[in-house]
């Protein structure tokens, strides 16, 4: 694939259709050829505005607003406790972890399945130590103060992780 050449003219070329797609993934997926956006973003805002560079962040803050809408008014309607119990487990087993794997990693340093096990396994060693943290605070281990410092926590690395990856584009894009 040349400098200027775009995907879409790419896979033309190769006679369009779903097999050629698949190779052109194949081949990107190697480190054959590269993909470049041909319009990359120039400021933080934007790739937090773009779906194409920000999806992960928004789904992760999605499912911090639904698993807090549900912690709240699951003791009123009972019907939505296994909801609870499903967005819980995510919100503690998965996205402080998964948060910090995007802050700390670039991408496709990894493979999925790496992800997923690091953000497991990171979200066991984190959740516990913002227990600790509040054992010693006024507040001490009950249900707001640990929701809180969790979603803070999270998303304050997943926005750490998008700057990152906003900090990868300029390098990329603009100083090459």
């Amino acid at each position: 694939m040349s400098g200027k050449e775009t995907l879409e003219d790419y896979v033309a070329k190769k006679k369009a259709g779903t097999k050629s797609i698949l190779e052109a993934y194949r081949e990107w997926a190697r480190g054959d050829i590269e993909l470049r956006d041909p319009n990359p973003p120039r400021s933080f805002l934007e790739v937090v505005v773009r779906l194409d560079y920000s999806l992960w962040f928004w789904t992760v803050v999605s499912v911090e607003a639904v698993t807090l809408l549900l912690v709240a008014v699951s003791s009123t309607s009972p019907i939505l406790t296994p909801a609870r119990y499903l967005f819980g487990s995510l919100f503690v087993l998965f996205l402080p972890g998964y948060s910090l794997i995007r802050a700390l990693y670039q991408s496709r340093e990894l493979s999925p399945i790496e992800e997923l096990a690091l953000s497991i396994g990171l979200s066991l060693a984190i959740v516990p130590l913002v227990g600790l943290v509040l054992n010693y605070t006024p507040f001490g281990i009950r249900l707001a103060p640990v929701l809180t410092s969790l979603a803070i926590l999270t998303t304050a690395l997943s926005l750490l992780g998008l700057y990152r990856k906003y900090s990868e584009i300029v390098e990329v894009v603009y100083e090459s």
